[in-house]
């Protein structure tokens, strides 16, 4: 049985859906996507899907995010440059959140709030625009490292 995160639709049931051949090794990087509570990064959807199937390439897992990306089942993100720029990869969500990065840590924090959602009714009413998508990072310090007690969790939820 497959995880899911709260909000976040069944990967393997969408990437079914849309007729494209469902090899081992894609089922073992979209469940490792599925299942993450955190922000991954390719090295790191590689290294956890080795573990799962150790045919798993790094072409493979590039083609596969790739595709995630065109179909519209996983966001790719730049959390605010941490860990020298790279991009990081959630499973997409039906509730838009916000990302709150620590520059010290590196830890990512998700954080929803109705006053996000009437920012974005406001920003449609007073422009006239149709809002499809909306993200919205913010960069600091978490409560942890502001208090010294902060470790590098190189991109993963506190």
């Amino acid at each position: 049985m497959e995880a899911k995160s709260p909000g976040r639709p069944s990967l393997l049931g969408q990437f079914s859906s849309q007729h494209i051949r469902l090899t081992a090794q894609r089922r073992a990087i979209l469940r490792i996507i599925q299942e993450s509570k955190g922000h991954l990064d390719a090295a790191t959807v590689l290294r956890l899907a080795r573990k799962r199937d150790a045919k798993v390439d790094r072409a493979t897992v590039y083609r596969t995010l790739d595709i995630l990306k065109r179909l519209h089942l996983i966001d790719e993100l730049d959390l605010m440059h941490l860990n020298g720029g790279g991009h990081f990869y959630e499973a997409r969500s039906a509730v838009d959140h916000m990302h709150l990065a620590c520059f010290q840590c590196g830890g990512i924090e998700e954080y929803v709030s109705p006053l996000f959602e009437k920012l974005k009714k406001e920003i449609a009413r007073q422009k006239g625009f149709e809002i499809s998508e909306a993200r919205l990072e913010v960069g600091g310090r978490c409560e942890k490292c502001l208090r010294g007690e902060g470790g590098n969790t190189g991109g993963q939820l506190h």
